[in-house]
């Protein structure tokens, strides 16, 4: 994910300034599989990112949370996710905690004890 993430940095960078393919670019997509990079290729031919960064456990692209199930296989490396609302690929950086847990959790306020009246002194 991190070749795909490094290539659509890399299109968007030399989109700007009109360059020509770069030997740079040639090896990233050599080092990303067919279906993925034609996946992303689609994506990017419709003018929109290919991949999208999870931050806070939401989609950067289309900001819908992402499901607990997508974000444990994102955490531990065992498949490609795709968000399930904008089909981008779905990234998430090594420095973000693990989505659901980052987003603060809702205060719970405890109940304040009602205050002790002094009792009536004899006048």
């Amino acid at each position: 994910m991190e070749n795909l993430l490094a290539l659509q940095t890399l299109e968007y960078k030399t989109s700007l300034t009109k360059a020509e393919p770069s030997p740079q670019r040639d090896a990233l997509r050599a080092k990303v599989p067919g279906q993925i990079l034609g996946h992303y290729d689609r994506l990017m031919a419709r003018g929109k990112k290919g991949v999208a960064i999870v931050r806070h456990g939401v989609c950067g692209e289309c900001h819908i949370q992402v499901p607990i199930g997508s974000l444990g296989a994102l955490t531990f490396g065992t498949d490609i996710q795709l968000c399930g609302n904008c089909g981008r690929y779905l990234y998430l950086p090594e420095d973000e905690p693990m989505g659901h847990e980052a987003v603060a959790a809702p205060v719970v306020k405890t109940p304040k004890r009602a205050k002790k009246k002094p009792a009536d002194v004899l006048r």
